[in-house]
């Protein structure tokens, strides 16, 4: 990606608006606004930094595209550190790609995707934790994950990273002193207050981590699954719960034979809902696949969503189900994982924890009898699992399962406060950041397995600088431009 030269680039969204805006940043960037920009002043005598001035912007030939207002600001203090420049057009597509077009004619050359907030990266404008907040901001699914965008936006996240790093350089210093000077008359520093300074810094990286658990959902949205025999109602519920009609039903078994994932907040709770294969046997090869993919998925979800015909009850497919999933917990390494994606669900390696299953008690309104709904009586569990009650067809109890359903994810991922719901200045590590606290982590873990062991000093500041190394990484002292490709690769082009 270009670190020189002047780059534009439509910084507002795709589509039709009010207002759009091109974004123009670098050495020319003045220079570029001043030869396509006609003032309406006729006592204009330059621009005015961060002043906005009302004009027209011409094309090469000097003839008019739009009637804008511009504005120049000098660096570095700017967004990118640069000299920048912006021009508020009319938000229609023809006409901000005229203008951005006329701007690449004077010299400016098409940013690339996530090419302002890297320049601003490198250029010292924020740390890469910040730069990451950066997209996060703009794809928060929710009032919460905007909360901890916001949080690491302000830099909260890179200083703590920074403090449990001065630790560690702190005690490579009295490291150095024990291994420079055995026989001289200092402080010697004792293996159990290495292996304590040790600790604490890493009990504070176990917090970070904690942290990213618990706002993982805030952040990237739940993996919450329907899952149950053919026909129980999984795509009425699923339609019922997004509040359209998304999944095909029908009365013919295995009417779904693959997955749907769609986004939707359950009681203010970002998540990804998705509806899987019936579970029964079947000799259909395509619908065999499908009920594999369907027990992958559940072996992932942060929540179980387990369909049941409220008449018919647990059947053996269901009860089958129930045991997969708890001998699986049974089995699980780590307990704590990021969320995969459907996408990835034949490389998990997460599973549902014990307990995380919601049973949904189905057509209430048909097994209730002739008194419906309201005479159906929904028992509290079922065989251990939590239930609720509804009618999918109906709209009936929808609120409630989302209710229930929130309040056991939350309680799954350990949150905490206001319903678990992120407050302002609450941190919470990203999933690149919490792979990185793991692997600091692990070094601190062995680093300290070393000192007990009696490993001397000057090999064990070897993993000392490792953990160092790793924790520089989140802020992007030392990430590796692979990575740095591939974070701002992500983000969108114009910002």
């Amino acid at each position: 990606m270009r670190q020189e030269g002047t780059i534009a680039a439509i910084a507002t969204p795709p589509g039709h608006g009010g207002v759009g805006i091109i974004r123009i940043s670098g050495p020319d960037s003045h220079a570029i606004l001043g030869r396509l920009f006609l003032p309406a002043s006729p006592r204009f005598a330059g621009f005015r930094p961060r002043t906005l001035h009302r004009g027209r912007a011409c094309d090469a030939t000097g003839a008019p595209l739009d009637d804008v207002l511009a504005v120049a600001m000098p660096g570095p203090r700017t967004f990118t550190g640069e000299d920048v420049a912006e021009i508020h057009c009319h938000g229609g597509p023809a006409v901000l790609a005229a203008v951005l077009d006329a701007a690449c004619a004077r010299g400016a050359q098409l940013a690339g995707r996530g090419e302002f907030t890297r320049r601003a990266f490198l250029n010292g404008r924020m740390d890469l934790t910040q730069a990451e907040a950066v997209a996060e901001m703009i794809a928060a699914p929710a009032q919460g994950g905007l909360r901890l965008a916001q949080a690491r936006l302000q830099g909260l996240l890179g200083a703590r990273v920074a403090e449990l790093r001065a630790c560690l350089l702190d005690l490579r210093a009295q490291v150095c002193v024990a291994v420079d000077f055995p026989e001289d008359e200092v402080d010697c520093l004792a293996p159990e207050a290495f292996v304590a300074e040790c600790d604490a810094v890493a009990a504070g990286v176990r917090g970070l981590l904690s942290a990213h658990q618990r706002g993982r959902c805030w952040q990237e949205g739940a993996l919450v699954v329907l899952a149950g025999h053919v026909n129980a109602g999984k795509s009425s519920l699923m339609n019922a719960l997004l509040g359209r009609r998304r999944a095909i039903v029908t009365d013919m078994p295995g009417t779904t034979r693959d997955f749907i994932e769609e986004p939707v907040q359950l009681a203010g709770l970002p998540v990804r809902l998705v509806d899987t294969a019936g579970l029964r046997d079947t000799g259909d090869i395509v619908e065999q696949e499908g009920v594999r993919i369907s027990r992958d998925l559940v072996a992932q979800a942060d929540l179980v969503l387990l369909v049941v015909d409220a008449a018919a009850g647990l059947g053996h497919a269901e009860r089958e189900l129930l045991r997969h999933v708890r001998d699986q917990h049974a089995s699980a390494a780590q307990p704590a994982r990021p969320a995969p994606s459907p996408q990835s669900a034949q490389s998990a390696q997460s599973v549902v924890p014990a307990g995380r299953v919601l049973v949904v008690l189905n057509k209430t309104d048909l097994a209730g009898g002739d008194g419906g709904a309201a005479a159906f009586q929904c028992p509290q569990e079922v065989e251990g699992c939590p239930c609720v009650g509804v009618s999918a067809l109906r709209g009936l109890g929808v609120d409630e399962l989302a209710v229930a359903a929130r309040a056991m994810v939350l309680a799954g991922l350990g949150g905490a406060g206001s319903g678990g719901e992120p407050e302002s200045g609450d941190i919470a590590p990203n999933l690149r950041q919490a792979q990185v606290l793991r692997r600091a982590l692990d070094e601190l873990d062995a680093l300290m397995a070393d000192v007990r062991a009696g490993v001397p000093y000057d090999l064990c500041s070897v993993r000392l600088d490792g953990a160092c190394a790793v924790l520089s990484e989140i802020t992007g002292e030392t990430t590796p431009a692979e990575v740095l490709e591939h974070i701002f690769s992500s983000f969108c082009i114009g910002k």
